[in-house]
């Protein structure tokens, strides 16, 4: 796939999977929603939605380890910096030809551009808080979070 393709698709997912409101609730019913989709789908992964840098919801899954954990907190301290997804952050990196510790001098020991979080944002608020996977390939860990994002419980606009 290609990667200006790939950020085009990312900035319209993190554009329009806006929520009208967001709360505890809804951020466990989020990680609810993932766990169960991740149970259906025969994988595996450690999932964390936070809201407001609070951490409401998180699961490792049997099959998992403590680095799907470690590798979870890494993505999301991304998103919480820069308000953008994981995966959006290193394709833009790896476009450019650089990291996120060769520009921005951000340890790799606690941050990772890899797939698999993203911004939880309100509309006319922004980002608020963060959904993150991780125990797949970045891509799908990515993917798993949009596809539950996308359901039409939500209310997304």
């Amino acid at each position: 796939m290609d990667i200006k393709t790939d950020l085009q698709r990312i900035a319209l997912q993190e554009e329009t999977l806006t929520f009208e409101r967001f709360d505890k609730t809804t951020a466990w019913d989020l990680g609810t929603r993932l766990k169960s989709a991740c149970e259906e789908q025969g994988v595996f992964a450690t999932i964390e939605v936070r809201l407001a840098r609070d951490t409401v919801f998180f699961y490792s899954m049997p099959g998992t380890s403590a680095s799907n954990a470690d590798w979870a907190r890494r993505k999301r301290n991304v998103v919480e910096l820069m308000e953008l997804s994981s995966y959006r952050v290193g394709l833009s990196f790896k476009l450019q030809g650089d990291s996120l510790e060769g520009l921005m001098g951000l340890p790799l020991r606690d941050y990772a551009d890899h797939g698999g979080s993203f911004p939880v944002s309100v509309k006319g608020v922004g980002c608020i808080g963060a959904v993150t996977v991780s125990g797949l390939p970045q891509r799908e860990d990515h993917a798993l979070v949009v596809q539950v994002f996308g359901t039409d419980v939500w209310g997304l606009t």
